[in-house]
């Protein structure tokens, strides 16, 4: 069925018109023809036609997967098309690396639509792999293929009117795109001000009373439900009150996550807290076509044949995919095929020493004999600043593992550069370590461990691979290579997914209760995510958007 004619019948889901009716489509040459109402009764009941599932904001590198391949997979679970924020890539490689995503995209029969990165580096307070200006950021965003103005989380720098960044949303505004939001917290005047700039949605509202303080100062919401992030339980009931201002994403989705379901979850979820079929299918299908200006089809006659076919319209199990007429995957089997791809990478970094991760006391911040630790909170991005006793041995502060006192540290893949360094709570280790070089938003290696030893065996590995995902234990060891940006593998999604979920329960084993170890480690070091995170330079205070002082 490649672009050929061919007529399909069953139960349609009309959303616009709130109706389900037996139908036959005929497609031709990937546009649907016609749609004739036939009222036989012999059409299944459990044969229903419905528009494609769109994930409404995710960074394709999260799942560690080249574009071609994360299709590969979504579209066993309806998905047919993303807006896709490619800003990790542009973190590393910057304009070349964006031109990666949308070329490797363009491979595959399925509907990437990317944005132009609005903030690379995501502040100055890291050392990022490249940096893409205003004039840069202009540049793609007069390219067809580029649809909106990645999230602007740069919040102050729109606050308090920079002109880089003005410069970018006039960009945005002139070639009449929408721009993302990101302004995690934000409320009142301040998120009003920040809305006023032309900002549209938000997917970083982690309480219901946030996300409706934007909603009525016109703000579209957002509701993720990624590998670490997860606010569908705080903000799901909000839906229905707000049908067209409300949409569906994974923001950032490790492989495995990937492999057991995407949007399709979200929709069964929120049927079965009783919110209406049409208001949920209009969130996952609609809302994000009608925002972004995107190409895909909703079930119209002259529209591209983008559409799913499902046993079931509470479980969402996919029988059928289609995108542009193509089937693309049925019975849970992808029919997209993988394609080879050259990686691109940017990385300088030599492998440390134990010494390099020691923390002389005099060279930590500290306050009335405490210390700030971050905590981890699983299911979320931000973190809490906790003032604790130290353990010092040997006039340094170590890890603690009775308390769940760890040290975390950050290395600078880019260029030799002292290692950051600082403790942090939750992460559960009694042993062994991990280490990524997935640090949003520029990309560092990020790591955790239980003792130096097993800390620096964890990076080295991840060293040595160029870019990946580690995990030791002490007497084993296990390494993901990412060869693509330090990102990204570009083996087959199957196989990633495979591998991934061996190494992730290897972390898990060291101890820890994190639903996804890697995925919460990866956003430490998001400093536009508060309150407590560490960069390469430093720890950092979110909400004074500064460094804390040796004496805090």
């Amino acid at each position: 069925m490649n672009q050929q004619s061919f007529t399909i019948t069953g139960n349609l889901v009309d959303i616009r018109k709130k109706s389900i009716y037996e139908a036959k489509i005929e497609v031709v040459s990937g546009i649907i023809k016609s749609i004739t109402p036939t009222g036989n009764n012999e059409i299944p009941s459990n044969n229903f036609i419905l528009p494609g599932f769109i994930d409404s904001h995710v960074h394709i590198e999260s799942s560690m997967l080249i574009p071609s391949e994360f299709a590969r997979i979504a579209v066993v679970h309806g998905t047919v098309a993303t807006v896709s924020d490619p800003h990790e890539i542009a973190n590393v490689c910057g304009m070349e690396g964006v031109e990666f995503m949308i070329n490797n995209g363009r491979k595959v029969p399925f509907k990437f639509n990317f944005g132009a990165p609005s903030c690379v580096p995501a502040t100055i307070f890291e050392t990022a792999g490249a940096a893409l200006n205003s004039d840069d950021v202009k540049k793609l965003l007069e390219k067809d293929e580029i649809k909106y103005l990645s999230e602007m989380m740069n919040f102050p720098g729109v606050l308090h009117k920079d002109p880089e960044v003005m410069q970018k949303l006039r960009a945005a505004h002139t070639l009449g795109k929408p721009i993302d939001g990101h302004a995690p917290g934000l409320r009142g005047d301040t998120a009003k001000a920040y809305i006023e700039a032309g900002i549209s949605t938000d997917h970083e509202c982690f309480t219901a009373d946030e996300a409706l303080d934007k909603l009525t100062n016109g703000m579209k919401i957002i509701i993720r439900e990624g590998s670490a992030a997860k606010n569908f339980e705080a903000l799901i009931d909000l839906l229905e009150d707000y049908p067209t201002m409300m949409m569906f994403c994974s923001d950032d989705k490790h492989p495995d996550s990937l492999v057991a379901g995407h949007i399709n979850q979200l929709c069964a979820r929120a049927i079965a807290k009783g919110i209406d079929l049409f208001t949920v299918l209009r969130a996952a299908c609609v809302n994000p076509v009608l925002h972004y200006k995107l190409d895909v089809g909703l079930l119209f006659e002259g529209d591209d044949a983008d559409f799913i076919v499902t046993d079931s319209l509470s479980e969402f199990k996919i029988l059928k995919t289609f995108i542009k007429g193509q089937l693309v995957a049925a019975a849970g089997k992808s029919f997209i095929e993988s394609v080879s791809e050259e990686p691109i990478n940017q990385f300088v970094c030599e492998e440390i020493s134990e010494t390099d991760l020691a923390i002389p006391v005099e060279t930590y911040p500290s306050q009335n004999g405490l210390i700030p630790v971050m905590e981890a909170l699983d299911g979320q991005l931000i973190t809490n600043k906790l003032w604790l006793a130290p353990t010092v041995a040997n006039g340094n502060y170590i890890s603690n593992t009775e308390n769940d006192q760890l040290k975390m540290v950050v290395v600078n893949r880019y260029s030799t550069a002292p290692v950051a360094k600082c403790f942090i709570k939750n992460f559960g280790f009694k042993k062994g370590a991990i280490a990524s070089s997935v640090a949003h938003d520029s990309h560092n290696i990020v790591a955790v461990g239980a003792d130096d030893k097993s800390l620096m065996q964890a990076i080295n590995l991840v060293i040595r691979e160029r870019g990946g995902v580690s995990c030791v234990d002490g007497s084993n060891e296990l390494v993901l290579g990412l060869p693509v940006a330090g990102l990204m593998s570009a083996n087959d999604g199957y196989q990633v997914a495979e591998a991934y979920t061996a190494i992730d329960a290897m972390a898990k084993a060291l101890g820890s209760n994190l639903q996804a170890p890697f995925m919460t480690l990866s956003f430490m070091a998001l400093l536009v995510i508060p309150h407590l995170k560490l960069s390469d330079k430093g720890l950092f205070d979110g909400d004074n958007f500064s460094f804390i002082p040796l004496q805090a």
